[in-house]
């Protein structure tokens, strides 16, 4: 068969236990047609086959991203980046240039505020916030978006100022003065400010509500939408990133997906949830099921529910089997009762629905998997593949349990703090150092059979996979007690690509360099086995190639 792109000169890392390395590939169509030497890659050359020289850089699977935000991450590259703020002169200078290029008065968002940027001791405040700006509301979300910070004007006008009563694991942090202090943990107490902007909330309904945009967006509004989601789409290009699993979901991201595909606009695979809120009940499943049925192309589908059981560690919202260390009595408030868990976990598996959890803390981590274990006890085992998101701290008695009901283990490299520039407080006080060693126990859950998926978080992290594979081979002990979770670059690529695709029901199809799969590749421009693991971040991908077109490079 005649190729239309041949990639020869590399290091093939294929992920095929049958053939793991070679020296090119050809691409007919959207297949790879021929996997192996130069000489046989060649001999598929024809007149009008495109010859790349990969120099001898690695060539790769197209990465996939497990766990991210594409339509919020989208919209938020045009925010306020606060990433690595230390202090409050610095943030006033950031603050200060950002009104400067961004005049008006519409609502300030900024991004990437870490929880001690003015100090460890001191905590940020709507004082803080009202010092360098009065006049113009602000919001200034966390690295994890679980909690944000808004000045006095912000919260005023959004009712937030003298408190509100909200549902379990949600506060507004309130003041001995009886007024709010500026700091807003989870979705109830952030939402109503952050729908101050003028740019609405359409990107973040995936996560917020999991409903639709009322009034539906019709022209320029539309139009401004599909950029965002064309934005964010070549930004995962132009890191590598051929197949995305979205963490948040509504029938308006498929459909603005669907529009850029009909436009020859889709540059990546998108598996988008049906986002499954406590406020639900069991009949939205049939919401999930036609979704399901609407899309299940092999670049576009659904198929998939997500939930939140708990927040984050940092704001004490994750949920714990014991006492955080540094707040006796408290261990977070699930927002699902157990009981109740199991009852959507038995539902969505019986309609064969794949379940996707954000879990954080070890009692989180404990729920969902007795829901999936009660939803095996009801409806018999399935190929369900089933998800714990996060899985930030596990009790050992829970390591075991991903292999035995076939659970996959979704983490991301960058957020152990000491990673990717994040600080090792409030996080490590607050666990406690009887639970540093079960956190982030990647290692562990490895030796014990589970299957490791990896992403970013998007924009909760950054998107690079390189920085993230960084990251995981790079991991800094919290001290000499702790097991060392360092990963192989073979095992970090490996939970990247062929066990990303597996999660995402892709298996056997993309993932892997195998001759009659799908060509998604990744060309870089160096050989990564060479590359010192504490520099990979300054590699960025040569080519991208989806579904057997170059969406990125030349």
């Amino acid at each position: 068969m005649t190729a239309s792109l041949i990639i020869t000169n590399g290091r093939l890392l294929t992920m095929d236990p049958s053939q793991p390395r070679a020296e090119a590939l050809a691409v007919s169509g959207n297949r790879i047609s021929r996997v192996g030497s130069h000489a046989e890659v060649m001999a598929c050359k024809g007149g009008a086959t495109r010859v790349i020289d990969a120099g001898g850089g690695t060539i790769l699977p197209g990465f996939v991203e497990s766990h991210m935000h594409l339509f919020a991450g989208a919209a938020e590259l045009s925010h306020l980046n606060l990433f690595g703020t230390r202090g409050l002169a610095e943030l006033r200078s950031r603050i200060e240039a950002y009104i400067r290029d961004n005049p008006g008065d519409d609502l300030i968002i900024g991004e990437q505020a870490d929880y001690v940027i003015i100090g460890e001791h001191e905590p940020l405040s709507r004082h803080h916030l009202d010092s360098i700006v009065r006049d113009r509301p602000i919001l200034v979300y966390s690295p994890d978006h679980h909690t944000a910070w808004a000045n006095t004007l912000a919260l005023e006008k959004a009712g937030m100022l003298r408190g509100r009563t909200l549902g379990p694991g949600n506060e507004i942090v309130m003041a001995k003065d009886g007024l709010a202090r500026g700091e807003l943990r989870e979705g109830q107490a952030i939402d109503p400010v952050r729908a101050l902007s003028r740019k609405g909330m359409r990107d973040r309904l995936g996560l917020v509500t999991g409903g639709e945009p009322d009034p539906y967006p019709a022209g320029a509004e539309f139009e401004s939408d599909l950029e965002i989601m064309r934005t964010g789409l070549a930004h995962a290009a132009a890191h590598g990133i051929t197949f995305i699993q979205n963490m948040d979901g509504n029938l308006y991201t498929l459909e603005l997906l669907q529009e850029l595909q009909k436009r020859d606009s889709l540059t990546a695979r998108v598996r988008v949830p049906f986002h499954f809120k406590n406020f639900m009940d069991l009949a939205m499943l049939d919401k999930a099921e036609d979704m399901a049925r609407r899309y299940r192309s092999d670049m576009l589908s659904s198929g998939s529910v997500k939930l939140f059981m708990d927040g984050v560690i940092d704001s004490g919202t994750a949920v714990m089997m014991e006492d955080y260390a540094d707040r006796p009595g408290w261990r977070g408030e699930p927002l699902f009762e157990a009981r109740r868990f199991a009852e959507i976990a038995i539902a969505a598996d019986r309609r064969g629905l794949q379940i996707a959890v954000h879990a954080i803390g070890d009692g989180a981590v404990r729920i969902v998997l007795d829901g999936y274990d009660a939803a095996i006890k009801a409806n018999g085992r399935r190929d369900s593949r089933h998800r714990v998101e996060h899985v930030e701290v596990i009790h050992p008695d829970d390591i075991p349990r991903f292999a035995a009901l076939g659970v996959i283990a979704s983490m991301q490299p960058p957020h152990p703090p000491g990673c990717h520039g994040l600080p090792l407080e409030p996080y490590l006080s607050r666990i406690g150092a009887a639970r540093w060693p079960h956190a982030f126990a990647w290692s562990a859950l490895r030796r014990a059979g589970a299957r490791l998926v990896f992403g970013t978080d998007w924009p909760v992290s950054d998107i690079d996979p390189l920085w993230s594979i960084q990251s995981a081979m790079t991991r800094v002990r919290w001290n000499n007690s702790m097991p060392d979770n360092r990963q192989s670059l073979a095992d970090a690529l490996h939970s990247y690509t062929a066990d990303g695709a597996y999660a995402g029901f892709m298996d056997g199809k993309t993932g892997v360099l195998q001759e009659g799969l799908l060509a998604d590749i990744c060309l870089m421009p160096v050989d990564l086995e060479a590359a010192d693991p504490s520099a990979l971040r300054a590699i960025s991908p040569r080519l991208t190639v989806c579904d057997g077109r170059v969406v990125f490079g030349q």
